[in-house]
């Protein structure tokens, strides 16, 4: 896996399972050289077998994005095996129990919110300066958000609070690249079918206090929309982008 016989390098964050295998499998056939993180090395040492049976390069490095030193041994393995990264997709992320948020705990608070704001600032403050020294300079940076970035569900504070802030990183990111030429946008996803997201299927718990089968969208269409905002030359940016199942209650939610 030499520097020169790659022409572009991204990073998949939470790149085991659900969203971020899809949308890895999906940069792999792209063209890219992809770096899979996550906290299970498992299965991102099964994403890299495949990918190098069908003549792929991928690199696995188990990372937890919550632990600073883990992710600036993340972005030191990148820079060491490659010299340059062209993309990165911030995707790790979790949630908190569906409760009133008088029976949510201090620590799953905290939880949340380290993961997908801390850790999300981390890998996205790494990748900037590396796109910021390397020559040439620059790249893109996609933060994987929520449409709860815009609205929330019911019993959803800690999650809700951590995907608005996720937005105005996004957008912070976004205005502080410019003259360094780094491009910076978010995807807003509604309702892909993952394992994250079958309760879907069961029942989802509406603003009434009603549950409600939600319909839902297969997770490829997630990764052609990354895959679209990652070709785009550096010229040009989609900020912010809402994929979500048609039919889900969305619009007008709340």
């Amino acid at each position: 896996m030499s520097r020169s016989s790659v022409l572009k390098v991204a990073l998949v964050t939470g790149a085991g399972s659900g969203i971020g295998r899809a949308v890895a499998l999906q940069l792999l056939a792209d063209g890219f050289a992809v770096v899979l993180a996550g906290r299970r090395p498992e299965p991102l040492q099964a994403l890299v077998d495949q990918a190098e049976a069908a003549g792929q390069q991928a690199l696995a490095v188990p990372t937890d994005v919550r632990d600073p030193a883990s992710v600036e041994a993340l972005f030191a393995t990148i820079e060491s095996t490659f010299g340059r990264l062209d993309m990165s997709f911030n995707n790790a992320g979790i949630g908190a129990p569906a409760v009133p948020m008088d029976e949510l705990s201090v620590e799953q608070w905290k939880n949340v919110i380290d993961t997908n704001v801390t850790g999300m600032f981390l890998c996205v403050r790494a990748a900037f300066g590396l796109m910021r020294r390397q020559v040439p300079q620059g790249g893109r940076i996609i933060n994987n958000g929520s449409i709860s970035a815009h609205t929330p569900r019911l019993f959803s504070s800690p999650y809700t609070s951590s995907k608005h802030a996720v937005l105005g990183l996004t957008k912070s990111t976004a205005l502080d690249g410019r003259q360094f030429n780094i491009a910076c946008g978010q995807i807003d996803i509604g309702n892909a079918l993952t394992e994250m997201t079958d309760r879907m299927t069961k029942g989802v718990l509406q603003p009434n206090g009603d549950l409600q089968v939600e319909p839902t969208m297969n997770v490829q269409h997630v990764a052609d929309a990354v895959s679209y905002m990652a070709g785009l030359p550096l010229s040009a940016n989609v900020l912010n982008m809402t994929v979500m199942a048609s039919g889900m209650p969305f619009v007008g939610r709340g």
